[in-house]
């Protein structure tokens, strides 16, 4: 795994139920032993308006869109994919979790990459708990740790 790759977790806004509030704050923590982590909240409106908060706020980075119509990874799939673009990129990779009505074709077309939690739609809170627990089973994964089993 790459030191200094910089992750930014771009929600529309922010966890809302008590149990999403504990498991973010507890896997981000867990995080940040293993990456950079920026995260920015931009404010529910119109998909249109969240979409383009969001690309502002990825700026330069990849942007890896959470979108139905994207790929699903395992999650030594996903630690595979984060450590190659850390090492054929700019060491940072923005993450996208849309508000209720998902992104646009905008965001979409502009993404990086998309990326399917799976087939299920999960609520919003709880996705963004899967995003964080997911990056960072992916570092435990990259760091050859035991979390992963």
């Amino acid at each position: 795994m790459l030191a200094g790759m910089r992750l930014h977790l771009i929600t529309v806004g922010e966890p809302r139920l008590a149990y999403a509030r504990t498991g973010w704050d507890e896997y981000a923590l867990r995080l940040r032993h293993y990456h950079k982590l920026q995260v920015t909240r931009v404010p529910g409106s119109t998909p249109a308006k969240e979409s383009q908060a969001i690309l502002k706020a990825a700026g330069r980075a990849p942007l890896i869109a959470l979108d139905p119509r994207g790929r699903q990874w395992t999650s030594e799939a996903l630690s595979a994919f984060i450590d190659a673009q850390g090492l054929g990129g700019t060491g940072e990779l923005a993450f996208a979790i849309g508000g209720p009505d998902g992104h646009t074709d905008e965001l979409r077309a502009a993404a990086h990459t998309l990326w399917s939690l799976g087939s299920l739609t999960l609520p919003h809170d709880l996705a963004m708990v899967v995003l964080v627990e997911a990056l960072y089973r992916a570092g435990t994964i990259s760091r050859g740790e035991p979390y992963h089993r």
